[in-house]
């Protein structure tokens, strides 16, 4: 019989498990390493897709089209960090299967994600001044920079619910293409898992925590160009409010601990619980019955 070349739900479940187990054990000083090249890699595909994007967004009537090519090249990040290596919080939010399975400390899973974040900051931050400091951002006559002000100021706009709903249904997509990418058995699948969700996510608007630790940086960054202040068109008052304070408050608070509901819990958590857990005790009732039929059978009843 040809073996398959993926795997199912319920071995999914399984390796992300077992997955889940060797990211706790990783020596921190590796964690904050893979965490900054993770960073990296989702700053690059962030600069990429606005690059290719930034006249569409620019335009009303095209800002969809937009929206649909900036997410056909951000997956490139996420396939980076699964294919070349990397740890990603978003996508480390499925360890919690290993914590319900009883095989993962709870407190080892904080840190990986403590060290896994303050890494991705690192990275993010890292492209976001190279970026701005490369004088790309003056690409189409300073219309990418005010481009990059105009979005990290939008989403330091965001009220708190609106951007933890975002953030619920960003890490919900992402990490079903690290889901689906866990059960691809070859390279050429797993970018195909990736493509897709990382692509709906990015058109449809949503918010990423990592993501944003480029976006709004750079944008904040940018400010101290004048150029690219003008050709945001902002005004003072929303430029003021741009700055590291709302990052945190705004954007990031928020957009952080949607993206933990939406990975942990509607990927992790609910495929743990259908597959896993009631796998479990689906198995264990035969062992019941049997045990049933023989105390029956030796009591003469």
């Amino acid at each position: 019989m040809e073996a398959k070349g993926f795997l199912t739900p319920t071995e999914i479940a399984e390796s992300t498990i077992q997955t889940g187990i060797k990211k706790v054990a990783l020596p921190i000083s590796q964690q904050i390493i893979l965490g900054i090249l993770a960073g990296a890699f989702i700053a690059f595909a962030a600069e990429g897709s606005n690059m290719a994007a930034f006249n569409l967004f620019a335009k009303p009537e095209t800002y969809g089209l937009g929206k649909v090519l900036a997410g056909a090249i951000f997956g490139t990040g996420l396939m980076l960090v699964l294919l070349a290596g990397g740890e990603l919080f978003t996508g480390n939010t499925m360890i919690l299967a290993g914590v319900l399975e009883k095989k993962i400390k709870f407190r080892a899973m904080l840190i990986n994600w403590i060290f896994v974040y303050i890494g991705n900051f690192i990275g993010s931050v890292f492209i976001a001044y190279l970026m701005v400091h490369s004088g790309l951002f003056s690409s189409g006559s300073n219309v990418l920079g005010g481009m990059t002000i105009k979005i990290a100021s939008y989403k330091v706009g965001l009220s708190f619910m609106p951007a933890f709903y975002l953030g619920i249904m960003c890490n919900w997509l992402v990490c079903l293409a690290v889901w689906m990418a866990y059960g691809a058995k070859d390279m050429t699948g797993k970018i195909l898992a990736i493509f897709f969700p990382i692509w709906l996510f990015v058109t449809s608007g949503f918010e990423h925590s990592i993501a944003n630790m480029y976006y709004i940086p750079a944008g904040i960054l940018s400010k101290a160009n004048p150029n690219w202040v003008m050709a945001s068109h902002l005004d003072a008052k929303a430029l003021a409010a741009l700055n590291w304070g709302t990052f945190i408050n705004n954007n990031l608070i928020p957009v952080t601990l949607g993206n933990i509901v939406g990975g942990s819990f509607f990927v992790a958590g609910v495929y743990w619980l259908v597959y896993i857990k009631a796998s479990a005790k689906k198995d264990s009732l035969p062992a019941l019955g049997k045990s049933e039929l023989e105390l029956k059978l030796n009591s003469g009843k």
